[in-house]
C-alpha cells in the first residue's frame, strides 16, 4: 500500500446579497466534475496554508484568508495497487479577486448560494 498527500485545498466562502455563497469549480474532462476545492502544485518548503492560498488565486482569480483549517479526508483508491490519500482542507473567506480571471485549467468558476441540509 501507498500513502500519498494531495496538496492542500481551499474552500471559499463570502456574504453576496446576505446570503453565504461558495466558491465552485467545474473541471474540464478528463477530470470532468465540480469541486468545492482548489489545489495542485507544492513548493518544496512551502507550508500547507502558503500553498492552499496561492492555488486558489492562481486556479480561480480569488484571494482568500484562511479562517481555519478542517479536519483531513483520508480515502483509499486503487491505481497501480491500493493507495491511501490524505487532503488537507482549509475554510477560507473571500477578500477579493474576479472569478472571471480563473486559470485556463477550469472550464467554469462561479459562486453557488449554500444550502443548508434538511438532515444535519
Amino acid at each position: 500500500m501507498k500513502l500519498e498527500f494531495s496538496r492542500p485545498a481551499g474552500i471559499v466562502v463570502k456574504k453576496q446579497n446576505g446570503q453565504d455563497v461558495i466558491l465552485v469549480l467545474n473541471i474540464p474532462a478528463p477530470r470532468m466534475g465540480f469541486s468545492l476545492k482548489v489545489y495542485r502544485d507544492h513548493i518544496k518548503d512551502e507550508k500547507k496554508e502558503d500553498t492552499a492560498l496561492r492555488e486558489v488565486e492562481e486556479e480561480t482569480g480569488v484571494k482568500g484568508k484562511i479562517i481555519r483549517a478542517l479536519s483531513p479526508v483520508e480515502y483509499w483508491y486503487v491505481f497501480n495497487g491500493d493507495k491511501s490519500k490524505t487532503v488537507y482542507y482549509f475554510l477560507m473567506e473571500f477578500i477579493s479577486g474576479d472569478i472571471t480571471k480563473h486559470d485556463s485549467e477550469m472550464e467554469n468558476v462561479e459562486w453557488l448560494e449554500k444550502v443548508e441540509s434538511k438532515n444535519a
